[in-house]
């Protein structure tokens, strides 16, 4: 609750509809109210406890009637981290939410409907998450270390034991991190701690904003041979991280309808979701429809997860990628798998006027995976480059919408396609895939 503020009376209402945050929303006297932890179909008791003047907050208290989505929640802190929001609701259900908000942003945003809906793309709704990022920090109060996410709209850190959608040998981390830490003479220097989990190598991370000593190079050192990871320290920048064992193995994942090897550093951004990356890959080559002879541009390509794959159908690939690292442990990753057929560029995509001697000339086909603020910049050169087929990975709804427009009322496309992707289940985050066709 905000501080100064009072909650209002009990108030009865109709849980109408589900916020883009996960939060149920309520109309009082014609105002939306949005309720943490109510669902759609649901009446309920709240209290507002902040007033605006276009909706309030409320604070949920009973439930009268239930939703028959609601589900028991597999997490024991559920409700009070903020690394999860929607345990609360059957995982089919909240798929369809996401659909629901990828549909009103495409239609309310880019003013555009897909002539196809896909089905979503599911995976594991626990276990799944191979990369995150843990705080961690000595709190004094209560004389103990403390790691994991952040609390719900706070800015401290939950009190963590285990996570449920960390992958399953590292369920328990958050509590063995928060032991070990506690032994260090750095133990208030630590902030975060890096997880990158390979298909045979797990790496941690530890942020370190103080040497640690001899005795916490032991103690980290016998923590990654009892937990079976490689710890790796990060006294600086990006580039001062590096293996507390010289002869560390390097992060690996597969591909493998593919037989496609891709090696990523520990830092590196690689999708969160195996399964649902191995999916998405296999979903996107197969609606570009790439024919022998064709020419591919994959726009925003990292590590090359989705060019390598697409070397293997197409005749040629070019993937361009703003950051400079990754580019070159693309092309290493494109010789390691004995592809010659795919030529790599660095380059800032959100600068046109930098665009270099890739952008010149005709694609069959153009994939673009791109980060929150969308493409906007591309998409309004596809006309230049005729692609007949556009494969858009989007991890943010509103910005595909708006690109989702400018492809169909400037650049001469049709939406196709379009569908929600379960890359983060028990989360509000919407992952999805759009595909379009040049008119003819």
């Amino acid at each position: 609750m905000a501080r100064g503020l009072k909650p209002g009376p009990v108030l009865e209402a109709d849980i109408v509809g589900l916020a883009h945050d996960g939060r149920g929303i309520a109309r009082i006297d014609g105002k939306a109210v949005f309720v943490a932890g109510a669902l759609p179909g649901e009446r309920v008791t709240l209290r507002v406890i902040k007033q605006g003047r276009q909706m309030d907050e409320a604070m949920l208290g009973e439930i009268l009637v239930a939703s028959p989505d609601r589900v028991v929640p597999m997490c024991a802190h559920y409700g009070v981290c903020g690394g999860c929001s929607l345990q609360h609701l059957e995982p089919g259900a909240q798929l369809a939410a996401k659909q629901s908000q990828l549909l009103e942003d495409l239609s309310r945003i880019g003013r555009v409907t897909p002539e196809q809906v896909l089905p979503p793309l599911r995976g594991p709704v626990r276990g799944y998450r191979r990369r995150a990022r843990l705080g961690v920090k000595y709190v004094h109060k209560k004389g103990r270390v403390l790691a994991g996410f952040r609390e719900r709209e706070k800015p401290y850190l939950a009190d963590l034991q285990h996570c449920e959608v960390l992958v399953p040998s590292l369920r328990s981390l958050p509590q063995e991190l928060a032991a070990l830490v506690e032994t260090l003479s750095v133990r208030e220097r630590v902030p975060q701690v890096e997880v990158a989990v390979g298909d045979a190598v797990t790496a941690l991370v530890f942020r370190v904003m103080d040497t640690p000593s001899e005795e916490d190079l032991q103690r980290l050192e016998a923590f990654g041979r009892r937990l079976g990871v490689e710890i790796h320290l990060q006294p600086g920048g990006i580039d001062s991280v590096r293996p507390l064992r010289s002869e560390a193995p390097p992060l690996r994942y597969g591909i493998a309808p593919y037989g496609v090897s891709i090696e990523f550093g520990p830092l590196d951004f690689v999708q969160v979701n195996a399964a649902i990356n191995e999916g998405m890959v296999g979903a996107a080559l197969d609606a570009l429809q790439v024919l022998p002879g064709e020419r591919v541009l994959d726009l925003f390509c990292g590590l090359g997860n989705f060019t390598l794959p697409l070397a293997r159908r197409a005749v040629q690939v070019v993937g361009v990628e703003g950051d400079a690292g990754l580019v070159a442990r693309a092309r290493a990753n494109a010789a390691a798998n004995g592809i010659e057929n795919v030529t790599f560029f660095a380059g800032n995509l959100f600068a046109p006027e930098s665009f270099g001697d890739w952008s010149v000339g005709r694609y069959d086909r153009v994939l673009l995976d791109p980060p929150r603020a969308g493409a906007r910049e591309v998409v309004e050169r596809m006309a230049s480059w005729r692609p007949r087929r556009v494969v858009y990975i989007s991890c943010h709804p509103g910005s595909l919408a708006r690109d989702a427009g400018i492809l169909v009322e400037t650049q001469g496309y049709r939406l196709v396609a379009a569908g929600v992707m379960d890359m983060f289940p028990q989360t509000t985050h919407v992952e999805s895939i759009a595909v379009f066709a040049l008119r003819e």
